[in-house]
């Protein structure tokens, strides 16, 4: 009997990545290792900036929001296609592919916005750097990183809601390895012309306002830098904003693929490369991009580091 047939009428099937059946052992296990390289390095990056007094800074505190929400991507997604690599059932409930569409947005829509609010935080420093404790005190940060969770919530409460509502008839195969929505409304038995101007409006829109906060941050801090006589202060500035404007580049980057591009433009085939690209890598990147470029942090592990390797000889009698 085919899956198609044991499959109740309101599950959907999810394809997979379209990898050779030959190197399917060896896609798993490069995933599973960028997973856990992932999940470990945020947690690791959440851990420190919580334990080390000199990361308690509105910086810190709106990057470790930034590893909460790779940490809630990346499992959003990959536990499922790991899971369906192995099984021969690789079938999802309406209700759990309303789930997932939920989750990877509100947790796109937020990194959007923080990322945005994260180049405000750099403005701030690099041009009002006396200012800065009082213009970004810690009440600010928390409401800044409050709308960011709330504004990518509400993109995720809407296209959830509209998308499980449209009727599917037919197919139930989605040729993807998680529900995303331009996946999902290819087996749509409607007109969704409307819904997808809708959604391509709201994506741009959920663009085109952290891009402006981004694109005027920085031009503030070019122009700072600009006038700065000094060779270590420009040095310095340009190394603060390095970090964020790589996870910019990255991140933005795959979304205006995604959700700004005309379909015409896209194929399954490149859809699955990008998709897998800021699902599954980006979360691994952010954390790596930001610690390796970073005194602070890298200062931080090496305490907590050595800290333990002390309680640990104290454990067992070494010293």
């Amino acid at each position: 009997m085919s899956m198609q047939n044991t499959t109740s009428s309101s599950d959907f099937i999810l394809l997979g990545l379209l990898v050779n059946s030959e190197a399917v052992g060896v896609v798993f296990t490069v995933i599973l290792a960028v997973f856990v390289v992932a999940v470990t390095a945020n947690l690791v990056m959440t851990f420190l900036i919580q334990v080390d007094s000199r990361l308690h800074t509105p910086m810190y505190f709106l990057l470790s929001q930034l590893s909460i929400m790779d940490i809630l991507f990346i499992c959003t997604t990959v536990p499922k296609l790991l899971a369906d690599m192995t099984s021969k059932e690789k079938t999802i409930s309406s209700v759990a592919c309303g789930i997932q569409i939920f989750l990877y947005l509100t947790m796109i829509g937020s990194e959007f916005f923080l990322l945005g609010l994260m180049a405000y935080d750099r403005y701030v420093a690099v041009c009002n750097p006396l200012r800065y404790p009082v213009l970004m005190d810690h009440k600010l940060c928390v409401l800044l990183a409050a709308g960011a969770w709330l504004g990518g919530s509400l993109d995720g409460f809407l296209l959830t809601a509209i998308t499980m509502n449209v009727p599917y008839c037919g197919s139930r195969s989605i040729n993807h390895f998680f529900c995303e929505i331009p996946a999902v409304l290819r087996l749509a038995c409607a007109d969704t012309s409307l819904y997808e101007t809708l959604m391509y409006t709201c994506c741009v829109l959920m663009l085109l306002i952290p891009i402006s906060i981004i694109s005027t941050s920085y031009s503030l801090i070019l122009f700072t830098v600009h006038r700065m006589r000094s060779a270590e202060g420009r040095r310095k500035a340009f190394a603060t904003c390095s970090s964020h404007l790589t996870v910019v580049s990255v991140f933005y980057g795959a979304a205006f693929y995604t959700y700004v591009l005309p379909q015409s433009f896209h194929t399954p085939e490149q859809d699955q490369v990008v998709s897998a690209f800021y699902t599954i890598v980006t979360p691994m990147l952010n954390p790596l991009i930001y610690s390796l470029r970073n005194k602070d942090v890298i200062g931080a592990f090496t305490k907590v580091f050595a800290c333990c390797s002390s309680a640990q000889k104290v454990a067992t009698g070494d010293v």
